[in-house]
């Protein structure tokens, strides 16, 4: 790895070392400690390499400025976010660089027999003599978000020890519970104060995510009516059949295993209980904001349909907003993705805009009103111990915003 590289990658491996997984079923903000605790690591990096104006807010928030030394030029903002996926293990993770690659598969841990293959990453193929990052097989590698986090910062040094580097303000945020859905909703836009902005939080090279899945959670509960089961006949009701029941009703043509693109689907993904009660939850995801209102109003039939099956129990269907569609934003405020598109073109990156099957801390920013697209950050596979990341790949996302700011200056 060349000296860009080997800083991006000893940041990384520096914050990956600090375990920040995030908890749906917290109550609190931040809904882990361990994200305050780093957020506290990352503000007094800021401060040692001589950002402006960094603190962290009463929510957990990092925030630090690069002051401009071009009037004029508009404020760009940066964000990454601190928490690691509660799905799998992100304590006591180490990566393993897997230098020059050469094609075939690489061992994550031999003792498992888990290999990266071009079955499992099929991107692999793209980075024949690069350095490769995954973790040891025991937790996830991180990189969803901490290489971001690690570009952003790198870049921030960069800039503060060159400043023959033209640029206006350059905003920077680190924030908290981005894999919940809920951190971002206690973001201080003012205090923000970008004119536009981009999360680093895509995955492989050349992809932006210049729109997303239109996002709600539901929670099921069935209450049900227990008896002895040799004197069950007209009387239980049992919640562990209905939530069955309730699961295998949806079509199966429109679940996650069964679809992409632009196709929506419900997960089924909680699920709890006994023969007194029982809950299941899941979500709702759909790019189309009329199909996604339609799979709601078809999942709340089938609840519909199984009180009237189901006469002796209560079946109750709680449905809560996420996020919505950056989409329409970006098309109607084009800064954000012009300066990007122009980038890209410049450092001759061959990108593709998506429409991510998921969501990010942009998507809900956006629809607030601070247009903030999603940049890759060089990894695949997140949310599990087959996550890779690419050095060079790190390096050309290092690039393109350096770029994005140079030409914001000129302009």
């Amino acid at each position: 790895m060349n000296d860009l590289q080997k800083r991006i990658y000893d940041r990384f491996a520096c914050y990956v070392a600090v375990e920040t997984t995030s908890d749906s079923n917290s109550q609190t903000v931040p809904t882990t400690a361990t994200q305050l605790a780093f957020g506290k690591q990352l503000a007094q990096e800021m401060k040692d390499l001589g950002l402006s104006n960094v603190e962290i807010d009463k929510n957990g928030f990092v925030f630090g400025e690069i002051p401009a030394n071009v009037p004029g030029a508009p404020a760009i903002g940066l964000l990454a976010h601190m928490d690691t996926v509660e799905d799998y293990c992100g304590k006591n993770i180490r990566p393993v660089v897997h230098a020059n690659y050469q094609g075939g598969d690489l061992v994550i841990n031999e003792e498992k027999k888990m290999y990266l293959t071009t079955q499992n990453a099929p991107h692999l193929l793209d980075c024949i003599g690069h350095d490769i990052v995954t973790s040891d097989g025991n937790t996830l590698l991180g990189g969803d978000d901490k290489i971001g986090i690690a570009i952003i910062m790198t870049l921030a040094e960069h800039l503060l020890s060159h400043p023959e580097i033209k640029h206006g303000p350059v905003k920077i945020s680190f924030t908290i519970d981005e894999e919940t859905g809920t951190g971002v909703e206690y973001f201080d836009l003012e205090r923000f104060k970008a004119d536009f902005a981009y999360t680093v939080d895509g995955s492989l090279l050349g992809d932006i995510d210049c729109g997303n899945f239109n996002a709600d959670k539901f929670l099921i509960s069935i209450i049900g009516k227990n008896c002895h089961p040799g004197a069950a006949k007209d009387f239980m009701a049992n919640p562990v059949r209905i939530a069955a029941d309730i699961v295998s009703s949806w079509p199966e043509n429109k679940l996650p295993e069964t679809t992409e693109g632009e196709e929506g689907f419900i997960l089924f993904k909680d699920i709890e209980g006994g023969l007194d009660h029982a809950t299941l939850g899941g979500i709702v995801r759909h790019h189309d904001l009329a199909a996604f209102e339609q799979f709601k109003k078809d999942l709340e039939q089938i609840v519909q349909e199984k009180r009237a099956k189901y006469p002796n129990a209560k079946i109750n269907l709680e449905i809560t907003a996420q996020y919505r569609n950056m989409r329409q934003v970006l098309q109607e405020k084009p800064q954000a993705m012009q300066a990007l598109e122009q980038a890209l073109k410049e450092e001759n990156i061959a990108y593709r805009l998506t429409q991510a099957r998921g969501g990010t801390d942009g998507a809900r920013l956006s629809l607030r009103g601070l247009p903030t697209p999603n940049i890759f950050a060089s990894y695949e596979n997140p949310h599990g111990p087959y996550e890779w990341l690419s050095l060079p790949w790190s390096e050309k996302t290092f690039n393109v915003l350096l770029r994005i700011l140079e030409n914001a200056a000129k302009n």
